[in-house]
């Protein structure tokens, strides 16, 4: 039996159970909408009355996605907050119904279950995932500086504690399957060919009574046929369920946990996003008043944070990224980049053997890696093993796919194995006749449409390619460190590389699960270039009596995951004296930085690596400032006290008036890729949105008058860039619309 389907939906009852499929029209992916859920309502009208449907299965017919969440751009279109509220509550009573319907509702999961995905599926009676690995579950929205508006955070609370709930809402992060059915999100996982077969059959049993899931909030399910609750109880061991059970239960436990958990929650965000504190807000209400004062006290955050500056700029780099991800890197969109099947690496140090991993774990392809002797090449498999390694011992990865993929690296002292790359990637040391001499063999070893791709992260692409009979497939492929865990991948073309070269290691980029972002040739390209002055700056306040601690405190404050003091010792102090250099050479006075560095070289200071930097090191990991490293300043062992917001100030101004230079120079493509390569390699705070962004929400007048405020204080280094003064003069900002 079936009935006329709707635009976004389809209904047939098979045997006694009525199968409801989402499969949005025209779209890859299915989301939520107002009008989604107006056809979903009407369906289940349908249902209730169908006196052949006994059970409902609710399915999606997209090929890897249940449901992707919300309707992104849907909330851009929002104009106030009690709107955004009144959304939330109409959510709200779609899954109450839901919730309260009068037959047993299944819903079987594969593919991406996320956001108001997972809040639809929390109302159904019974959940069934695949056990897939594109098969995920979460509640993502703290992502977009928001929390889950259609009852997630009363009833994922309710279903599997308040404890575990929590970590899924405040960080955003998301389940696989068989995750989500120890802690007791899902019932049943099974393989994706039987998906179908085993939610009709369940649905079944739940309306013949055959199947009881009898749950206890903080508990894993307890799934039976015709046991009572008291003998399921009976069987369940988990101390620390039943530790948090109590702890939810008691008024002062309760206190005690959501204290905690918000002292740690404050130690990640320093107050600087909303969501995750509004959530924790929440979800306590939920708890100590009940699911009803818990959804109006959702719905209210929830209006709230969709009108909130932060919730916006994230919202903008998300729409950032989704462009990105489409975008080939060239002006020309019919542009298609060629097949690759095997990446010669060389060097095999941690950005070689980073670069390696990402190729063999994510990419898929073959690597051989070149490095100059046998302990070389020991190290080099060696740090790609404990890549591997890591996801093994995390449970991301089984030993088995661990050692499948290892299998594909494989490493050498000579060029044997190269002839047949279709890309080389070489991570050397920043010299230039070093980087010429790898072209020249590799030219002399492989086809001659092999893309050369440099890592170099300030040499500029048109020396390199110099050296090179094919210029055009010489390119640039700045990875950052360590490179399994940084988003952004900064690809630099110079006049004469091919459209398809570039397509081809946008493509490349993509797979390897990064970010990728173009930007055409110059001394530090983009990301090196806008971080020198900013490191620059630090620098300086250093030698004019900063304390160490407290200007890296004033930059983590204003919202950098780590000071720029810190960021040295991490990079390295002789290679950001090298890069200074470099820049000092290209940009003249502007770029000088303070002799520091070359005394803490000559001292033996050179950072982490050597445990011996700005802080002290103790089995690598860093402890407190070392004191003795002020007398290599200029102003000695005495430090001055300076304002916090000036020292962050100063710092930041320097890299957004660095990142306008580079929009005017013709660096950047768009003020998109400048706030994204900002954000994803440097860590520029996300919920300010980038260099642009800032600037267009400071006032591109008062960006202006600060920076001048500074150059006649402190001199050139702060000489405005020509974009901001003309950006002032015709009074536009950098994203239109902003």
């Amino acid at each position: 039996m079936s009935t006329p389907n709707t635009k976004n939906f389809s209904y047939a009852v098979e045997g006694d159970v009525a199968v409801i499929t989402f499969d949005m029209e025209g779209e890859p992916v299915n989301t939520i909408a107002p009008q989604i859920s107006q056809e979903f309502e009407a369906l289940m009208t349908r249902a209730a009355s169908d006196g052949s449907a006994k059970a409902i299965v609710f399915i999606s017919g997209k090929k890897d996605t249940f449901i992707a969440g919300a309707k992104i751009d849907f909330l851009q279109t929002i104009k106030t907050a009690a709107e955004a509220s009144g959304l939330s509550r109409q959510g709200q009573a779609g899954f109450d119904r839901l919730d309260a319907f009068e037959k047993p509702v299944v819903a079987a999961i594969h593919g991406a279950c996320l956001g108001g995905g997972l809040e639809w599926a929390l109302a159904c009676d019974y959940r069934v995932a695949t056990d897939t690995p594109k098969t995920s579950l979460g509640l993502p929205e703290v992502q977009l500086g928001l929390i889950p508006g259609a009852g997630g955070t009363q009833r994922l609370p309710a279903l599997i504690g308040a404890q575990a709930a929590l970590d899924l809402i405040l960080t955003g992060r998301s389940l696989k399957a068989k995750k989500a059915l120890k802690l007791g999100v899902v019932d049943e996982v099974v393989p994706a060919p039987i998906l179908r077969e085993i939610a009709l059959k369940r649905a079944s049993e739940l309306a013949s009574g055959a199947l009881k899931v009898e749950r206890k909030r903080g508990l894993a399910p307890a799934i039976a046929r015709s046991k009572s609750l008291p003998e399921i109880l009976k069987g369940l061991t988990n101390k620390e369920a039943w530790a948090e059970l109590a702890l939810e239960d008691n008024p002062l436990g309760r206190k005690v946990m959501f204290d905690q958990a918000r002292k740690q929650l404050l130690k990640k965000t320093r107050g600087k996003y909303p969501a995750p504190e509004r959530a924790l807000e929440v979800v306590r209400v939920g708890l100590e008043k009940g699911m009803k004062a818990g959804l109006e006290a959702e719905a209210a955050a929830f209006g709230e944070l969709v009108m909130s500056d932060v919730s916006k700029r994230l919202v903008e780099i998300f729409f950032a990224t989704t462009a990105l991800k489409k975008d080939n890197g060239v002006a020309d969109a019919k542009v298609k980049p060629r097949e690759v099947k095997k990446i010669g690496m060389l060097g095999g140090g941690l950005m070689g053997g980073g670069i390696a991993y990402v190729s063999a774990a994510l990419q898929g392809v073959t690597v051989r890696m070149k490095d100059k002797d046998d302990a070389g090449v020991g190290r080099a498999l060696g740090h790609v093993r404990s890549l591997f390694d890591e996801r093994v011992k995390k449970r991301s990865l089984t030993a088995r796919e661990a050692e499948k993929q290892l299998a594909l690296v494989t490493a050498t002292t000579d060029y044997s194995g190269f002839k047949q790359a279709d890309i080389v990637i070489e991570a050397v040391f920043e010299d230039l006749e070093l980087k010429h001499r790898m072209v020249k063999d590799i030219e002399g070893v492989c086809r001659k449409d092999v893309i050369f791709a440099s890592n170099t992260s300030s040499i500029p692409i048109t020396q390199i390619a110099k050296a090179s009979s094919h210029p055009e497939t010489v390119i640039g492929m700045h990875y950052f460190s360590p490179v399994n865990k940084m988003p952004l991948l900064e690809i630099i073309t110079h006049k004469g590389t091919a459209d398809w070269v570039t397509a081809t290691c946008v493509e490349v980029g993509k797979k390897q699960g990064k970010t990728v972002i173009v930007v055409n040739d110059g001394v530090g390209f983009y990301t090196s270039r806008i971080l020198a002055p900013y490191m620059n700056e630090a620098a300086f306040l250093l030698a004019e009596g900063a304390d160490i601690a407290e200007l890296d405190k004033a930059l983590v404050d204003f919202g950098f995951p780590v000071g720029p003091i810190t960021l040295l010792d991490e990079v390295g102090i002789d290679v950001a004296s090298k890069v200074g250099k470099i820049m000092h050479a290209a940009f003249g006075e502007r770029m000088i930085a303070p002799d520091t560095t070359e005394a803490l070289v000559k001292d033996g200071r050179l950072g982490r690596k050597a445990q011996k930097g700005f802080y002290l090191y103790e089995n690598g990991k860093k402890g407190e400032v070392d004191t003795s490293i002020y007398a290599l300043t200029p102003s000695g062992k005495d430090r001055k006290r300076f304002d916090r917001y000036e020292m962050a100030e100063r710092c930041a101004l320097q890299m957004v008036n660095e990142a306008i230079r580079c929009l005017g120079e013709g660096i950047l493509r768009s003020p998109r890729d400048g706030d994204i390569g900002a954000i994803f390699g440097l860590g520029f705070p996300p919920f300010l949105g980038g260099p642009f962004r800032y600037a267009d929400a400071q006032g591109i007048g008062k960006i202006l008058e600060r920076t001048e405020h500074y150059q006649e204080r402190l001199g050139k280094r702060f000489t405005p860039a020509p974009m901001l003064l003309d950006a002032v003069r015709s009074g536009r900002k950098f994203h239109s619309g902003s």
